[in-house]
C-alpha cells in the first residue's frame, strides 16, 4: 500500500487488515504510519531513490493512494512529484517486480489533456500506467473525499459542507461526495471480483456501485 497516512489509505489498511483474503500488507512510507498488527509489515523509506527498496515492492497487488494538495507541497513542481511521478516510480517498479495488479486513487474529472494542472497531472498518470505490464489496472475516480484528515484542508471542508446540502437534489447527485472508507471498500471490491477487462475504471456512481 502506497499513502497509507491519507484519508483513503488508512481506511484501506484498516479493511484489509480484517479481510481474510489478505494475509501479508507492506507499507512503504515516508514517516511511521501507526499501524501495528501481525499481517503488517511497514518500512520507512526515501521516494527519491525508489531502487533503494524496489525489492520491497512485490506482492499480488499495488494500492495506490498517495497524494498531496498544492498547498502543503508547496508547488506545483513539488505536487507532480508526489502525485505523479513517485507513484509512478513506484508502479514500474512493481510491474517490473512481477506484481499483477494496480489499483490506483486518481480524481473525477482527470484528464491528460485538459487545461486544469491538477486534472491534467492525474489524467497523464492514469494513461502513463495502463502502459505498464501489469495483468489488470483498476482506476478509481472518486469526486470530494468525506473524512477526517490529520492535516485539515480548509477547501475541503467548505465543500464537504455544500456537498452534505446538494447530495439529495437529484440532477446534482454526480457532484456529491463520498467517505474515505466508501473508496476504500469499493477498491477492495473491485480487485476481488474475477474480471477479464484488463483496465477498468470507476467513476463515482460506479464507486457507490461496488460498495
Amino acid at each position: 500500500v502506497l499513502g497509507a497516512t491519507g484519508l483513503v489509505g488508512k481506511q484501506l489498511v484498516e479493511q484489509l487488515i480484517l479481510d481474510e483474503l489478505f494475509s501479508k500488507i507492506i507499507l512503504l512510507h515516508r514517516r511511521a504510519t501507526g499501524f501495528k498488527h501481525e499481517k503488517v509489515e511497514e518500512y520507512l523509506v526515501d521516494f527519491n531513490d525508489v531502487n533503494q527498496f524496489k525489492v520491497l515492492i512485490r506482492g499480488d497487488v499495488l494500492f495506490s493512494c498517495l497524494g498531496t494538495t498544492l498547498q502543503q507541497a508547496g508547488s506545483k513542481e513539488e505536487q507532480f512529484k508526489v502525485d505523479y511521478t513517485y507513484q509512478y516510480e513506484f508502479a514500474q517498479a512493481a510491474a517490473e517486480n512481477g506484481v499483477l495488479d494496480y489499483v490506483l486513487v486518481s480524481s473525477s474529472g482527470a484528464n491528460a489533456r485538459s487545461m486544469i494542472f491538477y486534472t491534467k497531472m492525474k489524467g497523464k498518470l492514469d494513461e502513463a500506467v495502463q502502459k505498464l505490464g501489469f495483468k489488470r489496472v483498476l482506476i478509481f475516480r472518486p469526486s470530494l473525499l468525506l473524512g477526517y484528515r490529520e492535516q485539515k484542508r480548509a477547501g475541503e471542508a467548505l465543500g464537504a459542507k455544500i456537498m452534505s446540502r446538494i447530495q439529495n437534489i437529484p440532477y446534482l447527485k454526480k457532484y456529491r461526495g463520498i467517505k474515505g472508507e466508501e473508496v476504500a471498500q469499493a477498491m477492495i471490491s473491485a480487485y476481488k471480483r474475477e474480471s477479464q477487462s484488463r483496465l477498468s475504471i470507476f467513476t463515482l456512481n460506479e464507486l457507490f456501485d461496488l460498495i
